[in-house]
């Protein structure tokens, strides 16, 4: 799957790693709802991190159709609840 990090690019990352990911939108999604902005910021860098970790960068000139968008690292609370699907950044 292709994702696409606002501001930084697209890496590519192995749809095993699902799972992780998805544990970390749950977390994520849930300090949303509790307006937790200091969890929030933490589990935002954790989700970044763990997708460039896992991910393999595609070259600067690559330009693919992203399956997955999520804000860049400088996002805040109210943008990402503007981004968010009903289910989180990440499709289950």
């Amino acid at each position: 799957m292709i994702v696409r990090i606002m501001g930084e690019g697209q890496v590519t990352v192995d749809e095993s790693h699902l799972a992780e990911l998805n544990k970390l939108d749950d977390e994520l999604l849930a300090e949303m709802e509790n307006g937790d902005e200091t969890a929030f910021r933490r589990t935002l860098t954790a989700l970044l991190d763990a997708v460039r970790r896992l991910g393999t960068p595609l070259p600067d000139d690559s330009l693919e159709p992203s399956e997955l968008i999520l804000p860049g690292s400088d996002a805040t609370l109210e943008e990402v609840r503007a981004m968010l699907r009903d289910d989180g950044l990440i499709p289950g």
